[in-house]
């Protein structure tokens, strides 16, 4: 029996991970400093940070920041709050639905779809500067940073990438810079097996990719996540 399915049909970009937000105007008043559940999910709501002095109405810096497995946005923002502090960018801390990224358990879905809601509302009330936004993550985060950016490089600027297992790719778009560190101490997830391979494989595609590896665990370094921001903000001032 025929299944009604056409297999020369094209592939819905939403399954491959593609997403719909693009920077705009904002249209709602900013939130002030601090951190700001979002409102747009009754669990697992996303998280903005907010530093102090930003001007809506003048270009600004995002940061994405996805959790590890089992993890959440409060166990991750310690990654980068006070650098957004600091340095006057935007940070966004997404969760995943479910204990970790739907593209680690099945495949691009209901987080593809949070996420998306959750940069439209930050654009709703910041003017994104589309030339540093950025997706970082540690861990399946970092998994997820690297395959979900990749896949939208032609939205996402750069990306910052700590001890990701793997990456998943069914489309590239754009070239986006790449931060790429990763432990050499890690036993739960090998250097050869990850970050070594990846780095061989996306220089070889001929992303512009900065490889970092230190001397350490399965856990980000703060020194090596000082090196990122500045490889993310670094022609931002000049």
């Amino acid at each position: 029996m025929a299944s009604g399915i056409d297999p020369t049909a094209p592939l819905d970009p939403r399954l491959t991970g593609r997403l719909a937000f693009l920077p705009r105007l904002p249209t709602k008043p900013p939130l002030p400093p601090g951190r700001h559940a979002l409102g747009l999910f009754e669990t697992r709501d996303a998280v903005l940070c907010v530093p102090e002095h930003i001007d809506a109405r003048l270009p600004t810096p995002l940061v994405v920041l996805f959790h590890g497995g089992g993890g959440h946005a409060e166990k991750i923002l310690p990654m980068l709050e006070d650098h957004a502090k600091s340095r006057g960018f935007l940070l966004l801390a997404p969760q995943s639905l479910h204990p970790t990224w739907d593209l680690v358990i099945a495949g691009n879905g209901p987080d593809r779809e949070r996420l998306d809601r959750a940069l439209a509302e930050v654009a709703d009330r910041f003017l994104i500067d589309p030339g540093h936004l950025a997706f970082a993550g540690h861990s399946d985060g970092g998994s997820y940073a690297l395959s979900l950016g990749l896949t939208n490089g032609d939205r996402v600027s750069h990306i910052i990438v700590s001890s990701a297992g793997f990456l998943s790719v069914q489309v590239q778009a754009g070239a986006p810079k790449i931060f790429l560190s990763h432990g050499t101490r890690d036993e739960q997830i090998g250097i050869d097996r990850s970050a070594r391979t990846h780095a061989r494989l996306l220089r070889g595609a001929g992303y512009d990719l900065t490889y970092v590896e230190y001397d350490g665990p399965h856990a980000y370094n703060p020194e090596v996540v000082a090196q990122a921001v500045d490889f993310f903000l670094g022609d931002f001032f000049a």
